[in-house]
């Protein structure tokens, strides 16, 4: 099934990831772009790991206001490579079934595959990290008990998700649910749309 390769690849990311856990290291992606549709799942995880890293070191309360400036910028940038990756998986996914005769009675569902598999990266994020909450060695036992209930919930709710994400996908390839993928329009980035950008033109 697509989610259990793509939960796969997601444990992969954060776990490379972390071995040296900066969030400036180099990226390296382990497949190349004949493996299309694992190299854009392993690009999107990893720009979801930096980006919930950043996100980290910008609550510091005592971050120099200068620095806390440029981290807003890269998250702003960060913000648009995930949107960016989310619209190369669901172009994948219409090419892939571009050729499928749609019922006449299909239904479109509440959002694309590819923004189905947005929010199972950032569970993948949510579970290692509850985890590493649900065994820290110097947490109370009452933290680690609390954060065990937490981390219990977010793996059913991965399994949950993940069956909807492959139940949607044989729909489309069946014919009985068909793909309408809207592009996003951020409007904070765009010089003509963002007032304050547009004043400094």
């Amino acid at each position: 099934m697509f989610s259990t390769k793509a939960n796969k690849i997601f444990q992969d990311v954060i776990e490379k990831y972390h071995v040296i856990n900066e969030v400036d290291q180099p990226f390296e992606n382990p497949y190349d772009k004949a493996d299309l549709l694992e190299h854009l799942l392993y690009r999107k995880c990893w720009i979801d790991t930096v980006q919930w890293h950043y996100e980290d070191i910008i609550r510091d309360p005592q971050i120099d206001p200068v620095a806390a400036l440029t981290l807003k910028r890269q998250i702003d940038a960060s913000n648009q490579d995930r949107t960016d990756m989310v619209e190369y998986i669901d172009s994948y996914f219409l090419e892939q079934y571009k050729n499928v005769t749609v019922k006449e009675n299909a239904t479109i569902n509440t959002e694309s595959p590819a923004w189905g598999v947005d929010r199972l990266s950032i569970l993948a994020l949510k579970i290692y990290h509850m985890n590493e909450e649900a065994t820290r060695e110097d947490a109370s036992s009452e933290h680690r008990a609390a954060c065990q209930k937490k981390l219990d919930i977010l793996l059913e709710q991965r399994v949950d998700l993940s069956t909807a994400i492959d139940t949607l996908l044989i729909d489309i390839e069946n014919g009985d649910k068909y793909m309408k993928v809207y592009k996003q329009m951020k409007m904070y980035n765009d010089d003509e749309l963002n007032p304050v950008l547009r004043s400094q033109k």
